[in-house]
């Protein structure tokens, strides 16, 4: 059974778009690398619409890259990083510094998230998938689903001024401020964006900056070379958005876009 026969995870009808009336997004990830399988080619879009994306990596990938010893593996990838999200338009990029592999969902991960929420003030958060599995079946990893289900929570936490009063202290306000979060990979996603174009040839680009890590996988960097995996994956995910390339996403609202029907 592949387990890329079903990318859209819908049956029904096109997806949705994913709402684009917003200025402000962080791109919360628990590795460099992670946001360019995919997520990169949307954020290229919203960077050429004049909108401000900055970057959160909860590791620095330190134990990435099996042939490289984590104290020479996390400053590369912390550089192939930053070198990727120029590539779409982004200069922010902010390391939280866990320890790669065994990021722990916790009080310490969810304060800072919330910390740079508080700090960047984003309208919307992208973030990866914090289900067991993921799009097409896939198992997802750990610190994935660590860093995705912390990312939800702070996103709460950070307008509640009696959740990490400490924050307050540092100068940093509650920010009640983001509408939702979106989560790349999802296996059963409700919206997508189209990347139709020059956001994917940016994506594909932002993921070819990191080369190193790429090498690092050996017998399978072939399997994931940047232009035919990102351009297969995102045309598979088209059809579900009735486009020819497209990035899904599995959106929880947090803020209600409208009056409730009781009102």
């Amino acid at each position: 059974m592949s387990a890329f026969n079903d990318l859209g995870g819908t049956g029904g009808p096109p997806l949705a778009p994913l709402p684009e009336d917003w200025a402000r997004a962080l791109a919360v990830a628990a590795h460099p690398d992670d946001i360019e399988y995919g997520t990169a080619s949307a954020v290229a879009r919203w960077t050429a619409q004049g909108k401000q994306v900055g970057y959160l990596l909860a590791t620095r990938g330190e134990a990435g890259i099996d042939g490289v010893h984590p104290d020479r593996a996390a400053p590369l990838r912390e550089a192939e990083e930053r070198a990727g999200a120029r590539e779409v338009g982004v200069s922010d990029v902010e390391f939280l510094g866990h320890r790669d592999g065994v990021v722990e969902y916790g009080i310490a991960l969810r304060r800072d998230i919330t910390r740079a929420i508080r700090r960047f003030r984003p309208d919307v958060i992208v973030t990866g998938a914090y289900t067991i599995r993921m799009i097409g079946g896939l198992l997802n990893q750990a610190d994935h689903r660590a860093v995705g289900l912390a990312t939800l929570d702070a996103a709460r936490d950070a307008g509640n001024r009696w959740i990490f009063p400490e924050l307050a202290e540092e100068g940093l306000e509650p920010w009640a401020g983001v509408r939702f979060v979106a989560f790349a990979g999802a296996e059963r996603p409700t919206h997508g964006v189209e990347v139709t174009g020059d956001p994917l040839e940016r994506g594909i680009a932002s993921l070819a900056a990191h080369v190193e890590y790429t090498k690092g996988l050996g017998a399978d960097a072939d399997a994931f070379a940047p232009r035919p995996f990102l351009t297969w994956i995102a045309r598979a995910a088209g059809p579900a958005l009735g486009v020819e390339a497209a990035v899904l996403f599995d959106v929880h609202q947090l803020a209600p876009e409208e009056p409730p029907p009781w009102v």
